[in-house]
């Protein structure tokens, strides 16, 4: 396949269709004359939403074959281009579908998808799509589509690229600054595939503008070109699409080869079957607040194990005192880098001497504690050792264990696959647990928080900035669930611990503050004990604003390709 050019543009489409449909030409126009044989548009290019009623969006939206597609198609044909572009196609009245559409070289409708996952205000205008995913073959390549709020959640990109696609064509109407950030560069990298997202920009409010931030993003995450977030523009760049077909990132694992599908039954479940359906909406207006005083322990593996132990245990006694209920260490924190790879039998023996020393100290404290170290199983055909997070009670009981369920490259040297996506269901709350660079599989979070954990907790070696500021933001934005990730002293990415909350919706959030969840942090490289009262309350508010609630609003009887092969 050779290299193909892509163009995404991003302007502001007024309330005069026709005017719109010149405006569209013209960027189109603009971006075949820069070679691009792919050109994506925002979402609503036919038009801004000032409708005042469903009736009213309806009277106002498109048909599949009316003026507005039938110019696009004309544009198309003329330049040999294909476009992908976000129309509000009319439905049965008063229904109206936002909707991409896909037009070929030849002008010819290739495939329309119509958005999944609206945003807030959104369902109050539209019907939400349920048709089945598709990917189109085409010359360029293997397309999919979404839209905007498709893909700040996994499940629509996640089907996609399962089905194939090589190129993601996102058409957004997005204020929130969110999309150039985290989710458009996250969706091309987990599932290792190109994404050129084109969003609306500017437009006449002043509160909450169109923020731009259209982008073509490579299957690594390099961000390849983008337009800027404050002037209308156009991003260029050449991709080679059957890079898309390579699923590995380098130093973690194959991103759909370690996939669980076995573990994922929860995603696939209707909607009212899983434990998180008592969770939806917003939390019950009696439900009082649930404090959890959660310790971030951010000590490993420095001068020898006795040396690294002893901190793990005043770090223990540290919290106690100071009112903590559950302390998190780093993962495998009591080990140097590359000694479990070199004898992790020897590691088993260690372990199990540190967990008893932990116990006893947890017990003395008073404090639940979370700890990933290497554990041995003993089996009919020989022991075999996991990377396993142990909780510990505040009495020094083992009380659940989390064997890590998808491993990375360096972890299948050594260890053996866990067999469940577990939630503790605990005195202290609805623990749910992830190791290190678990937090860039989707399905994993995703199906704790539908199994109902109200925390993850998260023992990682961070590797990149993405790893902490993309995948694991995310995670929490997507799930609404608490999520603590401590992190190794020496890690790679030379970054500290981070804790993100769930975060209440509250009317009369600015939308920046409403999509990005508060997030508390470490500085790198040295011992630290952070505090944090984290309200599980919040973690039973699913609403990420008026309308929206990112697991009631899913469609789990499309999502079959996510257990397949099971």
């Amino acid at each position: 396949m050779a290299e193909v050019r892509v163009a995404a543009a991003q302007f502001f489409s007024g309330t005069d269709p026709v005017a719109n449909l010149a405006l569209c030409e013209r960027y189109v126009r603009d971006a075949a004359a820069r070679g691009a044989e792919l050109v994506v548009l925002p979402e609503n290019a036919n038009r801004v939403r000032d409708h005042a009623s469903r009736q009213e969006c309806w009277e106002r939206s498109e048909d599949l074959d009316g003026p507005f597609v039938t110019g696009l198609r004309a544009v198309a044909a003329d330049l040999g281009v294909h476009i992908a572009a976000g129309v509000d196609l009319r439905g049965e009245a008063p229904a109206v579908h936002i909707a991409s559409v896909l037009i070929g070289p030849d002008g010819a409708v290739i495939g329309v998808h119509h958005k999944h996952v609206l945003w807030d205000y959104e369902y109050t205008l539209f019907e939400p799509g349920d048709h089945p995913y598709e990917v189109f073959d085409t010359a360029l390549g293997r397309i999919g589509l979404l839209l905007c709020a498709d893909g700040i959640v996994p499940d629509t990109p996640r089907a996609l690229g399962l089905l194939g696609a090589q190129i993601l064509c996102n058409s957004l109407n997005s204020r929130g600054p969110d999309e150039f950030r985290v989710h458009v560069p996250l969706r091309a990298m987990e599932n290792r595939v190109f994404h050129v997202a084109a969003n609306t920009v500017g437009g006449p409010e002043l509160e909450w503008p169109w923020m731009g931030g259209s982008q073509v993003v490579a299957p690594d995450g390099t961000r390849l070109a983008d337009a800027g977030e404050a002037e209308p523009g156009i991003a260029v760049a050449d991709i080679d699409p059957a890079l898309a077909g390579d699923k590995r990132m380098p130093g973690v694992a194959d991103l759909f080869a370690w996939r669980r599908p076995d573990l994922y039954g929860a995603l696939t479940a209707p909607l009212d079957a899983v434990p998180a359906a008592a969770m939806y909406g917003p939390a019950p207006a009696d439900m009082p607040p649930r404090p959890l005083p959660t310790a971030v322990m951010q000590v490993s593996w420095f001068r020898s194990t006795e040396w690294t132990v002893l901190r793990a245990l005043g770090q223990i006694a540290h919290a106690g005192r100071r009112g903590a209920r559950l302390g998190v260490l780093p993962e495998l924190f009591c080990f140097a880098p590359g000694e479990v790879e070199a004898d992790p039998a020897a590691a088993a023996k260690v372990s199990a001497r540190i967990l008893d020393r932990l116990s006893a100290a947890c017990a003395d404290a008073g404090v639940w504690l979370a700890v990933n170290l290497v554990e041995t199983v003993p089996g009919e055909h020989g022991d075999r050792l996991y990377s396993t997070v142990h909780l510990i009670d505040d009495a020094g009981g083992v009380v659940h264990r989390y064997r890590k369920t998808h491993l990375t490259d360096a972890d299948r040297a050594w260890a053996s696959a866990g067999d469940e996506l577990s939630v503790a269901d605990t005195p202290i709350g609805r623990i749910g647990f992830m190791v290190g660079e678990e937090v860039w599989a989707p399905e994993a979070a995703r199906a704790l928080a539908l199994n109902g954990a109200e925390l993850i907790v998260h023992p990682t070696t961070w590797t990149s900035p993405e790893a902490m500021h993309v995948a694991a933001t995310e995670r929490t934005e997507e799930n609404r669930v608490h999520l603590v990730s401590v992190n190794r002293l020496d890690s790679p990415a030379e970054l500290g611990s981070q804790v993100l909350r769930a975060d209440d919706f509250v009317p009369g959030q600015p939308i920046a503050v409403m999509r990005y969840p508060t997030g508390y942090w470490t500085r790198p490289g040295f011992e630290e004990q952070l505090l944090l009262e984290l309200d599980l309350r919040e973690s039973n508010d699913k609403m990420m604003g008026h309308h929206l609630d990112p697991l009631a609003k899913r469609h789990p009887a499309l999502y079959g390709m996510f257990t397949a092969g099971a």
